[in-house]
Parts: structure tokens; sequence; C-alpha cells
């Protein structure tokens, strides 16, 4: 165990903590629930910052941080579909968890066959991400029935996020479809 592979741990054990905070009958419960969401999303970040800078990359940390976001953006998006419980934010969110579930499935089978860097994580899914965060962040700080700025900030980041998703699917698949496709048999 190293530093990147306790922040990932922190981040996973930050998931029901910002479910918990979300749901306090409280004023600040939202905002404090994104405040969450963000140190964690912040983990992220540092988390694999300090593995490459500090040379403490690990099976189990290439495994479990991975995991975790996937975690951590489900959870948060089902959290946020329950709380609008509109099909404006539905769409994109099933777009985002959809294709989470595609390219992990993808990344699985690339590893099989011995391709795994072949499906490396792209400049498209970098950029992706920090969209989708910061529409989580955004979405999670503004409660349902209260239309502000904010909100409209985040729906709109969430919709791009959700369209970078599918740009960012398409560039892993067509990297990967020479290996997929049917007449490889």
């Amino acid at each position: 165990m190293n530093i990147p592979n306790y922040l990932t741990l922190l981040r996973i054990v930050l998931i029901p903590v910002i479910v918990l905070v979300y749901y306090l009958p409280q004023p600040w419960s939202y905002q404090a629930s994104a405040c969450i969401f963000a140190l964690a999303g912040i983990t992220d970040w540092f988390d694999g910052y300090l593995a490459r800078r500090l040379n403490q990359a690990t099976p189990f940390g290439a495994f479990l941080d991975p995991v975790a976001d996937k975690l951590m953006v489900a959870i948060a998006l089902a959290l946020l579909v329950e709380e609008f419980s509109h099909i404006w934010l539905t769409i994109p969110a099933i777009i985002i968890i959809g294709r989470e579930i595609v390219i992990s499935a993808l990344r699985e089978w690339m590893a099989e066959i011995g391709k795994r860097t072949s499906v490396a994580v792209s400049f498209i899914g970098k950029l992706k991400t920090a969209v989708q965060m910061l529409a989580i962040f955004l979405l999670l700080a503004s409660p349902a029935g209260y239309l502000s700025t904010i909100f409209y900030i985040g729906i709109s980041c969430l919709y791009l996020a959700a369209i970078l998703t599918l740009w960012s699917m398409v560039v892993y698949l067509r990297t990967a479809w020479a290996d997929l496709a049917p007449l490889k048999e």
C-alpha cells in the first residue's frame, strides 16, 4: 500500500458519505455533498499524479482506481436521477453509465488478448471526465425545484459530458475494432 492507493480507497469511502450527506434534511446538505464529491474528484487526479511522480503505480491501484471512479460517478448520477426524476437528466446519465460499462468490458477484453495499451485513456476521455465531474458537482449542489444558474450550467455540462462520452467511446471502439470485428474469427 502507498499514498496513491490510500487516496483511491478514500474516494471509495467517501461515496457513502456523499449519499448520506445528500439525504440529510438540512438546507446545506446539497452543497456539502457536492463539496465532498469535489474532494473525492480531486483525490482521483492527485492519486494518479502521485503514482506517476513517485513511481508508485501498482497493479492494485491500476485495478481499483477506475473502479472507484465509475462507482463514484454512477452513484452520484443515480442520486441526481432520483432527485430530479426527469428524462432530461436521465438520458445523459444512461449514456454516461452505459459507456462506462462498454469501455470497461472493452478494456477487459483487450487486456485478455494482450492489447490493453491500445485502449489507454485518451485526451477526449480525460476531457470527458473533467466536464462530467464539473456537471455532477454543480447538479449535486442544486436541489430539485430550485432552477438556478448553477443548475443550468450543470445540466449543460452534463449534456456536453454525454456528447464527449459518446465521442470517446467511438474513438476507443474504432481503435479496437480490428480485434473485435466478426470477420477476425
